[in-house]
């Protein structure tokens, strides 16, 4: 049986690193538990953040909105700040796992696991998420774009942990739109998801857009040339089908036994132009 710490504070939590440095950290353990159970490992030492309250709540700093990493998915989703300004985000909040999961489960979790269908990473790839990264006595920031690295592998060094996520509040895109396809309509893996942001003038032309898909690549997969190819046209059906090769060659899915490789990349042209009918119905 693994030895399980449970820090009430960071003081306490880099004690207990000092003592355990080959410590495997979580929050809620709906990911790590789950994996070990599966696997049989034998279980180093555990270190549970959840009563680190430094480590959780939304606020403002400066231009930024604060997450922590140890916020849960239920907290986040009643959180008025994150609702205001990264709707986007509460999307995918609502279609990630159970009720029962989304109380546990957290943010930073989500980011650490670094799965290709975690729903709330495309949303914070679109947003341009930074994060902070603390040790005892130091701390750093970079993109989560480059703190993730493939499946299940991140930057995270020995030591480490992620404290916070953060993200501009300044957010000015009037197009906020996440869906994702599963095998059912709950409770699914994502085969694939569609993060969009996107910024459409008074006269319907789209001006700026940010486009992200999760579940189609080692890591999420965002396309420069299908966000140009978007831009100084109106968010039509004909504009984004002149977008679909583009997202079509930007993606690169395998087979699995939740979908093919070829459905994927279909659909993930799909999800583009379902943006059409998302406006439609929201300006409408």
């Amino acid at each position: 049986m693994s030895q399980v710490f449970v820090p009430q504070n960071s003081d306490q939590l880099w004690d207990f690193l000092d003592q355990e440095s080959r410590a495997r950290i979580f929050a809620g353990g709906t990911d790590l538990l789950v994996r070990f159970r599966r696997t049989n490992e034998n279980l180093p030492a555990l270190i549970c953040l959840d009563r680190v309250q430094e480590l959780k709540g939304v606020r403002e700093s400066g231009p930024d909105i604060l997450i922590g990493a140890c916020s849960t998915h239920s907290a986040l989703l009643a959180d008025p700040l994150l609702n205001r300004h990264f709707p986007i985000l509460a999307q995918a909040l609502r279609h990630l796992g159970s009720p029962l999961i989304r109380n546990s489960a957290t943010i930073g979790g989500n980011i650490c696991t670094a799965s290709p269908a975690g729903d709330t990473l495309p949303p914070l790839y679109a947003l341009d998420a930074e994060l902070e990264i603390r040790t005892r006595n130091a701390s750093r920031r970079m993109l989560l774009k480059d703190f993730i690295r493939g499946p299940g592998a991140t930057d995270l060094q020995p030591g480490e942990i992620l404290a916070h996520v953060r993200l501009k509040k300044d957010v000015d895109f009037n197009v906020q739109h996440f869906e994702k396809v599963g095998q059912r309509n709950a409770l699914a893996i994502a085969m694939v998801s569609l993060a969009a942001l996107l910024q459409v003038s008074p006269a319907g032309l789209i001006e700026k857009a940010r486009l992200a898909w999760g579940s189609v690549g080692p890591t999420v997969v965002t396309s420069p040339e299908a966000e140009a190819a978007l831009i100084g046209r109106p968010l039509c059906q004909e504009t984004l089908e002149h977008a679909m090769p583009l997202v079509r060659k930007a993606v690169a899915p395998i087979d699995d036994l939740r979908a093919t490789a070829d459905y994927r990349r279909i659909v993930a042209g799909n999800l583009l132009l379902r943006l059409a009918v998302y406006h439609t119905l929201t300006v409408g």
